[in-house]
């Protein structure tokens, strides 16, 4: 059985060349690659953290107001209450409250939802995850000039490369089967 690991996605590039045909026009060689199938998406980050923020919030939420514990204790039963309800969502469902919210999907390497110790694993090193990477970056702008900025971001990769997972949208789930089919196939 083939793997998301194991696919490519054949890429072509053109490089200007110094030479010109008879009419003027710049000659170009192509070149082409075989890079490694990206299975993400633009903004995961982003929208993951705010999953994890919507699934501890729920959590959250339903301690305070439902069970009448106090912030601090709501607080400290969401952390391994999201982690052992997003492994059982996650390996019912593929999905959690959150991510569900963003249409994403957790897989395996084989395009399936994850086992249950699996998920666990994921989801207990997902704690891990939140270490913050910091960055800056600058702009030009007429009005204003230079404007150096800062930024922050959070790395939410970790536990999925450990796990061999992706977390993918619910629209690309088709396409990652009809590779995974067509690999099997050649």
């Amino acid at each position: 059985m083939k793997r998301i690991s194991e696919l490519k996605e054949r890429k072509i590039t053109r490089r200007a060349t110094r030479n010109f045909d008879s009419e003027g026009k710049r000659i170009y060689d192509e070149f082409e690659y075989d890079l490694p199938y990206k299975a993400d998406f633009p903004r995961s980050n982003i929208q993951r953290e705010w999953a994890k923020i919507i699934d501890m919030l729920s959590l959250f939420l339903i301690f305070l107001f439902i069970f009448k514990q106090n912030p601090f204790l709501s607080f400290l039963f969401s952390i391994p209450s999201v982690i052992i309800i997003g492994s059982i969502t996650e390996t019912l469902l593929g999905t959690t409250l959150g991510k569900k919210f963003f249409k994403m999907v957790v897989i395996d390497d084989f395009g399936n939802f994850r086992d249950f110790p699996t998920s666990l694993k994921r989801n207990f090193l997902c704690l891990s995850n939140f270490y913050p990477s910091f960055s800056e970056y600058t702009t030009k702008n007429v009005a204003f000039g230079t404007k150096t900025f800062f930024r922050t971001d959070l790395s939410m990769h970790m536990n999925n490369k450990l796990c061999k997972t992706y977390i993918v949208k619910e629209s690309q789930i088709p396409e990652i089967k009809r590779r995974l089919n067509h690999k099997i196939l050649n």
